[in-house]
């Protein structure tokens, strides 16, 4: 009699166990959905010739969420993927760029700077960071500049994910605080 209480009893305790992670995963997911993800949306774009190639003017309207800003403020840089497509199949040029926007706590400074290039911009505050994604300057193969008229362009721009430190790739893979990617912006050469 002793054996099949003392059984049973743990049987009770497996359930109970399974009762509470299940809640505790529910809950969990109710947190998730909560969580609101950033903005990040292309408002202007435009190739133009220059002397070194082309570059690349784009406008970028970004809002970060709690998590990154969080991220951000405790210096680990947030990595944005630019894409740029220019022309259709099989003529097709694409040109991919990442610009890092990073804080450094000890000279409390927020910097901004094409992960090529040796040009960085330096920023007293989060706000006048973010602003100067309005006017972004980026530097593209020379094929993008100077396409007949009516080619079409296009642009994306979203997080890097892959490029967030290891511990956060996978909050940033199914988190939807994380999410920031903004919609194709295309338009075509005038």
């Amino acid at each position: 009699m002793a054996f099949s209480s003392r059984c049973w009893k743990n049987v009770r305790d497996r359930r109970h166990r399974v009762v509470m992670l299940l809640a505790l995963v529910a809950s969990g997911c109710g947190a998730l959905a909560e969580q609101e993800p950033g903005a990040l949306a292309v408002r202007a774009a435009h190739v133009e010739a220059a002397a070194t190639g082309a570059v690349l003017e784009l406008d970028l309207d970004c809002q970060l969420s709690g998590p990154m800003q969080d991220a951000l403020e405790h210096g680990i840089p947030l990595t944005l993927r630019i894409d740029l497509v220019a022309g259709r199949w099989p003529m097709r040029e694409r040109a991919e760029r990442r610009v890092e926007l990073r804080y450094y706590p000890l000279s409390q400074r927020y910097q901004l700077r094409e992960a090529d290039s040796e040009d960085v911009r330096s920023f007293p505050t989060r706000t006048y960071l973010l602003a100067s994604l309005g006017s972004l300057r980026i530097d593209v193969p020379a094929a993008f500049a100077g396409r007949p008229a009516g080619t079409p362009l296009a642009v994306a721009a979203r997080l890097d994910g892959p490029a967030l430190p290891g511990a956060l790739r996978l909050p940033a893979l199914f988190e939807p605080a994380w999410r920031l990617a903004a919609a194709r912006y295309a338009w075509r050469v005038p």
